[in-house]
């Protein structure tokens, strides 16, 4: 994937499209990291960023960066498929690392205290679960 592609994909867009995003992520985003976590090895970081996304007081141009970058990744198929075991996550990885690069000094740790919460609440209920 080149960088004029991951580019496009990181586009603000307009207010519908990151209203249209951000329902999507909010949808989708916890059935996806389940199925990509052994495939992410930034699986902590992604999850703030997921916060960051949702939070009112990031800035608007940092919100529609990562919630466009969010929305990618939940999309079941974009350039490589999803579906396609080992390598169906590396452009959405691509994208995510992209993103991340960009706005990574506006996630903040409130952003990481509630993705590390969250991770440890997920590893619990699996625990139990098994």
């Amino acid at each position: 994937m080149d960088d004029i592609k991951i580019g496009e994909i990181l586009q603000p867009g307009s207010e519908r499209e990151q209203t249209s995003r951000a329902h999507r992520v909010r949808k989708n985003f916890w059935k996806t990291l389940k199925k990509a976590a052994r495939h992410v090895p930034f699986t902590e970081e992604l999850v703030a960023s997921y916060y960051c996304a949702l939070d009112p007081k990031t800035p608007r141009r940092v919100r529609a960066t990562l919630l466009a970058a969010l929305a990618y990744f939940v999309l079941p198929f974009d350039f490589v498929p999803d579906l396609l075991i080992g390598i169906g996550f590396t452009d959405d990885m691509a994208v995510l690392m992209a993103a991340l690069a960009s706005v990574r000094s506006h996630i903040t740790p409130a952003h990481y205290a509630a993705a590390q919460q969250s991770l440890r609440q997920d590893a619990e209920t699996d625990t139990q679960q098994n």
